[in-house]
């Protein structure tokens, strides 16, 4: 698709809300010979608008990365080591039977219209999280607290139903929303309220404008806390929309964008751009195979490992992704203290054995076949390019006598398909963004969760139940550990999901642009740090 920009020249989608984002913050005027943009604002690049401005109501992961790192503050942080650390809370302790968590918070904070932070948001926030009826993805997380009270303006005290073993990740993740302009909203109407398009933060960038489907502009907040990092360096940030591959590259190698996502394909050429540098990265994203394990045949776990041990893994990273992800035995990535240390198999001796003994044998053809009935299933996918992936299972499939349809559709209605109560796809091909936590297998398979946005298997059973039961009252962080593995392992056994492979982000950085650091905790970490200087050419990868 081709727009025309105002002078009336054809440009490619989406680079006129580059310059149209530039305009808003006083960086570019509308005359066809615009005068370069400050170097100290960037210009961010995003496949999709940003979903919401409220946490609360938010799925979409860069949504996610901007509330948390720029518009708003968490309690905790996440530090290099994944442990959580001081932010918002400057130090926190526990009563002696450690079911009152006493949180010690900033006393500089304001939000972006001037009003003091308080222990009173906090308490709004984190009671609101905890209703079901505003929604909060991460809700279960916080299903032990009984109460949370402001005791004076900067001390918040949490109150848990059990003594807790440690402090709840959850408190890294959510960012603390305004009581004085949320509290009176009813909790189910948090989802439709206007503070959503534009939000009111109190983090180091502060909301400017929004235009839908084009851009979301922020401006340095001058007046952030030293106590918590001091003002950003960037004057500004925007968010710009840009769907296309190739038009992010584009913008990429012309300096109209500093930051923006690139295909795998493209990461070689990026490198031998002097004036870029490919930033690559563990991220909390997993694709696989999901089984509708209600409907035949697989409801027969059999059927599920055959499928599971059929898949050349390594093939799939090195052909479908250029390298740039991780072989996955499970859900969770390697990078994650939680994780097994389990390696997918690919055996396809065991496989044909499964198969042979679940009753599907090979016919003359040599698709495999069950009273008359063939082995063959649709994989529904978005999909995107060539398909890579999904032809790449078709084809390993098919050498076991399986015969896989390749049905693309588009987002809303594979969300709608993998969503609705009553499950009627044969396997769906998706990725799952993740938590560091790991809140999100309990989204996925814990009955209590039955229904939500990630319940696509409708996989639920006593023994994982206990098992999540199990991560929650561990008692040191050792047990912890061992309980989410004993969950990875009960999953595998069952195999509700054939994972295939962990995501690395790939991301083309303007070489002119900064401290910027990417890792499991996101794309913006860093953010505040981010500066302009020389390319630092030496440091390319």
């Amino acid at each position: 698709m081709k727009l025309h920009g105002p002078c009336g020249v054809s440009t490619a989608r989406h680079v006129p809300c580059v310059r149209i984002a530039r305009a808003v913050i006083g960086i570019l005027a509308t005359a066809c010979m615009a005068p370069p943009r400050p170097s100290d604002v960037v210009i961010y690049a995003s496949g999709t608008d940003l979903e919401s401005g409220n946490p609360l109501v938010t799925v979409h992961p860069l949504s996610r990365q901007v509330q948390r790192y720029a518009l708003f503050v968490t309690l905790a942080r996440y530090d290099s080591t994944l442990a959580p650390a001081p932010y918002a809370a400057r130090a926190w302790d526990w009563s002696a039977d450690r079911r009152t968590l006493v949180l010690h918070l900033a006393g500089a904070l304001r939000w972006h219209d001037g009003q003091p932070s308080t222990a009173r948001d906090v308490a709004f926030t984190l009671l609101a999280a905890r209703d079901e009826r505003t929604g909060y993805p991460r809700a279960a997380d916080l299903a032990s607290m009984d109460t949370v009270e402001a005791r004076d303006d900067s001390t918040a005290m949490v109150h848990f139903r059990a003594a807790q073993a440690s402090f709840p990740l959850v408190l890294c993740e959510l960012p603390i929303l305004p009581a004085h302009l949320l509290a009176s909203i009813p909790r189910a109407e948090l989802r439709r309220g206007s503070f959503n398009l534009a939000p009111v933060g109190s983090g180091p960038f502060r909301f400017v404008e929004r235009r839908a489907g084009e851009r979301w502009v922020f401006a340095r907040n001058d007046s952030f806390p030293a106590a918590l990092g001091g003002p950003p360096r960037l004057a500004g940030l925007v968010v710009a929309v840009v769907d296309e591959p190739t038009t992010k590259f584009a913008g990429l190698a012309s300096g109209d964008l500093d930051v923006a996502g690139i295909a795998p394909t493209m990461a070689q050429l990026a490198a031998h751009d002097p004036s870029l540098r490919v930033i690559d990265y563990p991220v909390l994203f997993t694709t696989g195979l999901v089984f509708n394990v209600h409907r035949p045949p697989f409801d027969d776990a059999r059927i599920r490992h055959a499928i599971d041990l059929s898949i050349d893994r390594e093939r799939l990273v090195r052909a479908a992704l250029a390298g740039y992800g991780r072989v996955a035995a499970g859900p969770v990535p390697t990078e994650s203290p939680f994780a097994t240390r389990d390696s997918a198999v690919v055996d396809t001796v065991r496989a044909d054995s499964l198969l042979d003994a679940a009753g599907w044998r090979r016919t003359v053809g040599g698709l495999r076949a069950h009273a008359s009935t063939p082995l063959a299933f649709d994989l529904l996918t978005v999909g995107s390019g060539d398909n890579a992936v999904e032809q790449l299972v078709q084809a390993d499939l098919g050498a076991r006598g399986i015969r896989v349809e390749i049905r693309q559709v588009e987002i809303g209605t594979f969300l709608t398909t993998a969503r609705a109560a009553k499950k009627t796809f044969d396997v769906l091909l998706t990725g799952v963004s993740g938590d560091l936590s790991l809140a999100y297998l309990a989204a996925m398979y814990e009955t209590r969760q039955a229904g939500g946005a990630l319940d696509y298997s409708a996989f639920h059973a006593p023994a994982l139940d206990s098992l999540f039961a199990a991560t929650r009252a561990a008692a040191s962080e050792t047990a912890r550990v061992d309980a989410w593995r004993s969950v990875q392992r009960e999953l595998a056994r069952e195999l509700p999901v054939a994972w295939l492979y962990h995501s690395r982000g790939v991301q083309g950085v303007s070489a002119r642009l900064q401290n910027v650091v990417m890792d499991l905790r996101g794309e913006m970490v860093t953010i505040s740090r981010w500066e302009i200087g020389a390319p630092a050419l030496a440091s390319r990868r």
